[in-house]
């Protein structure tokens, strides 16, 4: 295992958080019924419920989204490396879980901005003996300093394979930061055979309310995207069946039944590879 805990004592914790300001992540975990988070998380988090109720339902169904794209990645597409960037607090079926589950020789590097999760990292980082997890302390709109991390280089080779996971983070990323700059430096990092995998949130299935009250920057910032907005993050590149989609159909023919609806996730999702 590989890591970075510089983590010893809480003035580190106090100084690196805001109590008052939402952050996705710790938003993400109070949605999911976690204890991560603060009141500005749940005020966050509930606001967005009030217009939104199914709020709960899409981020579950993003965590299954996960454990399939995983899944096939690990054994269908023989992927034994994947960058999980956006990784989130702790909770059931992480990547390194489930591709060590299929795979254990499976290598995972992990990036996050929260210091929560680094605080949490040491759950993360619970390998299979075969393989290695890490945890890069960075943000997304840093690629260059994700890719040079000397954590990240010791436990994936970027000469092989790998799967860049970017589930539930793009919409973060306005447009003056150029998420579509962004993927691209990641992706010409990785070799041919690599995969891309996105799920976005999407402006096509909400209120208008809702999209005014999220493209007001109350919640942070960030930019909800149409399903062409997010087909051009996959441009160039091969898209794995059945392409970009609402995210409850992406190969979710094992599922339980009846799926949710579009309008109840309002999220896409899709996994492509580099040719």
């Amino acid at each position: 295992m590989t890591g970075r805990f510089a983590v010893s004592g809480s003035d580190w914790l106090q100084s690196r958080i805001d109590t008052t300001v939402a952050h996705p992540a710790r938003r993400y975990d109070y949605w999911l019924g976690g204890k991560d988070n603060f009141a500005a998380d749940r005020e966050s988090g509930d606001a967005i419920a009030a217009k939104f109720p199914a709020i709960r339902t899409a981020v579950l169904e993003n965590r299954r989204f996960l454990r399939r794209t995983v899944t096939h990645l690990a054994g269908e597409a023989g992927i034994r490396q994947f960058l999980d960037i956006g990784t989130g607090l702790p909770t059931a079926s992480n990547t390194h879980e489930v591709a060590q589950s299929v795979a254990p020789e499976s290598r995972i590097a992990y990036i996050d901005n929260d210091p929560l999760v680094l605080v949490h990292a040491r759950a993360l980082l619970t390998s299979a003996p075969e393989g290695a997890t890490a945890y890069v302390d960075a943000d997304v709109r840093e690629p260059d300093k994700i890719l040079d991390d000397p954590d990240l280089r010791r436990t994936l080779d970027l000469s092989q394979p790998v799967a860049l996971m970017l589930l539930a983070i793009l919409h973060f990323v306005p447009e003056e930061d150029d998420p579509y700059a962004i993927v691209r430096r990641l992706l010409d990092a990785l070799p041919k055979g690599s995969y891309l995998v996105v799920s976005h949130a999407t402006s096509d299935y909400l209120p208008p309310e809702l999209v005014a009250d999220i493209s007001s920057g109350r919640h942070g910032r960030g930019r909800l995207r149409t399903r062409a907005e997010v087909e051009r993050f996959f441009d160039g590149l091969e898209l794995v069946a059945p392409g970009v989609v609402p995210l409850p159909d992406w190969r979710a023919e094992g599922e339980p039944q009846p799926r949710p609806t579009a309008d109840e996730v309002a999220m896409y999702a899709g996994v492509a590879r580099l040719a």
